[in-house]
């Protein structure tokens, strides 16, 4: 749309705004994105359950643009995934809104970036979160699969190493104890990951040269997200902090202690 003026589904946006307002729980994250020069400021707060969004809600100040695209957005996404959602560009609103003046694309169209940072907000937030000693934080409560596969694949201790005979282990790194266990499988399979979100495993003198020497690979500055497979373990999602994407790595089980 080429013109300075605003489609009808714009100004139906503008004038009778779908799910204004906020949304409160532990269930619930929000994004909040704003453009000095002109003023305007979005937040948007989703509701996910099983890594859906099945509420969002926004409360934006600006002009009509900033509103009709808020609106649109929280409509549009009820129903995605978080992977789909993050999809969801600024030129798919004003799409579904039958076009914006091409000023107001680049300042008052950023309802979408609103909603991204909800969705990086929670899966990075830390509702339970276990402490590492390099200062870096698992969030558990975000990791989409540790319910459905906790003691079917996923494993808060390791009691007989011999369960992970030949098995795709991913370690978790919190600590000494999760680099000790990491040595320990290596006993019994020669493919052991070894994941930290910091830039290097923290860790002692004797333990860092005892990982030098094995066969654990280690995966810095990356995101355990979620653990996807049908009944049992059989791959996960990562996000990689340095490129800011996600990739699936194919484990048998992973190891958070």
């Amino acid at each position: 749309m080429k013109s300075t003026q605003y489609s009808e589904k714009v100004l139906d946006h503008f004038r009778n705004p779908r799910n204004v307002g906020v949304l409160e729980g532990d269930d619930v994250a929000s994004g909040r994105v704003g453009n000095p020069t002109c003023g305007d400021l979005m937040e948007v707060f989703i509701r996910v359950q099983d890594d859906r969004i099945v509420e969002a809600k926004f409360r934006t100040f600006g002009c009509g643009s900033a509103i009709a695209t808020s609106s649109m957005t929280t409509e549009m996404v009820v129903g995605m995934t978080l992977d789909e959602a993050m999809q969801v560009t600024r030129d798919d609103v004003a799409d579904e809104l039958d076009g914006l003046p091409p000023i107001k694309m680049h300042c008052s169209n950023l309802a979408a970036d609103a909603l991204h940072e909800a969705i990086k907000n929670y899966r990075q937030r830390g509702i339970k979160a276990i402490q590492s000693e390099d200062g870096t934080e698992f969030d558990l409560d975000c990791l989409v699969g540790a319910d459905e596969y906790l003691d079917n694949g996923l494993y808060r201790t390791v009691m007989d190493a011999s369960d992970f005979e030949e098995k795709r282990t991913l370690v978790v790194h919190t600590g000494d104890e999760s680099v000790d266990v990491a040595l320990e499988l290596t006993s019994v399979t020669d493919r052991v990951v070894l994941l930290t979100a910091a830039d290097e495993i923290v860790t002692t003198d004797e333990l860092k040269e005892e990982l030098e020497n094995s066969s654990v690979k280690i995966l810095t500055e990356s995101r355990l997200l979620e653990i996807r497979g049908e009944f049992e373990v059989e791959k996960v999602l990562i996000h990689n902090l340095d490129e800011d994407e996600d990739y699936e790595l194919f484990v048998d089980a992973v190891v958070i202690v």
